[in-house]
C-alpha cells in the first residue's frame, strides 16, 4: 500500500482526486489533504508519505518552491496543474510525472503505474535540483536532462546526447561517451522534448543532434555519420527538411 497526501488550493480538486484514488486505485491510500502550501509542508513532516499529489499554482508558494524549501525530499512527486505551460516541459525534462487538471482517470493510472514499476518508491531521489535550475531558466535554455533507466536515474547535459534510437515504446540513447542508454519511453516523447535543441527526427526511428552530424552521404534517403563513426539512415520523406535544417 502507497501512503499519499494531496496539497491543492482548490476543495473541488482535492474531492475529485480523492475520488479517482479511492474508487479506482486500491493500492494508494490518501492519508491527509492540505488547502496551501503551509499546511502541506506541516503535513508532509507528520504523515511521512510515500508520494505527493502537488498542485502547482497556490497562492502563498508554488509546488515547486514548497519543494525547494525542504532540506530532504524522500518521497515521489506527482505534480497537478491547470495550465499546459512552461513547467511542464520542464517537469518533462526532470523525468518526473504531472496530471493535467480535471484529472484523467486513465492519465491517473498510467501515472501511479509508472511508479509501481518500481521495487520501492523511495528508491531515487526526488531530481529536484533538476527541475529547480528547469524552472529557473528562461527561454530554451535546459542544459540538462534526466532519464529514467532501469538501474535508476541518469542526468545528462543535452549536448552528451549524440542520437536516439526507436524500438517499440522504448528508446535507445547513444551518448559521446560510448554509452548505450535504453529508456522506457517513446521516440516522440524526446522528439517533443528535444526539438528545440537542434535535434531533428531524420528518420521515424531516429532522432539525431544536428550538431554531432559529420558528413551526409546521398541516396534516395541517403545516411549521416555521426561524430563517433555511426552511420544513420534518414528516410526519404524527410531528407529535404533534414538538409534544410543542416544548412542552417
Amino acid at each position: 500500500m502507497v501512503s499519499a497526501i494531496i496539497i491543492d488550493d482548490e476543495k473541488k480538486c482535492i474531492s475529485l482526486l480523492q475520488h479517482l484514488i479511492y474508487n479506482h486505485c486500491p493500492l494508494v491510500n490518501v492519508v491527509g489533504t492540505a488547502e496551501n502550501a503551509e499546511q502541506g509542508l506541516l503535513l508532509i513532516k507528520q504523515a511521512k508519505p510515500d508520494l505527493v499529489f502537488l498542485d502547482i499554482e497556490m497562492p502563498d508558494k508554488t509546488g515547486f518552491e514548497l519543494l525547494a524549501s525542504l532540506a530532504e525530499i524522500n518521497f515521489k512527486v506527482i505534480f497537478t496543474t491547470a495550465y499546459n505551460h512552461y513547467a511542464i516541459k520542464a517537469i518533462r525534462f526532470s523525468a518526473l510525472d504531472y496530471l493535467l487538471k480535471p484529472i484523467d482517470l486513465d492519465e491517473l493510472k498510467n501515472a501511479l503505474g509508472r511508479l509501481e514499476g518500481r521495487k520501492n518508491l523511495k528508491d531515487a531521489p526526488l531530481p529536484i535540483d533538476i527541475l529547480v535550475n528547469n524552472i529557473k531558466t528562461p527561454g530554451h535554455g535546459f542544459s540538462r536532462i534526466t532519464l529514467s533507466t532501469q538501474d535508476g536515474l541518469v542526468v545528462l547535459h543535452v549536448n552528451e546526447i549524440l542520437y536516439c534510437e526507436a524500438s517499440g515504446s522504448y528508446t535507445f540513447f547513444y551518448l559521446k561517451n560510448g554509452e548505450k542508454l535504453t529508456i522506457s519511453k517513446t521516440l516522440k516523447e524526446y522528439d517533443e522534448l528535444l526539438g528545440e535543441f537542434q535535434f531533428f527526427r531524420i528518420h521515424n526511428s531516429y532522432l539525431v543532434n544536428l550538431n554531432e552530424v559529420k558528413k551526409y552521404i546521398k541516396g534516395e534517403g541517403g545516411s549521416v555519420i555521426m561524430s563517433n563513426g555511426d552511420e544513420v539512415f534518414v528516410s526519404k520523406r524527410r531528407k529535404d527538411a533534414f538538409l534544410e535544417a543542416i544548412n542552417k
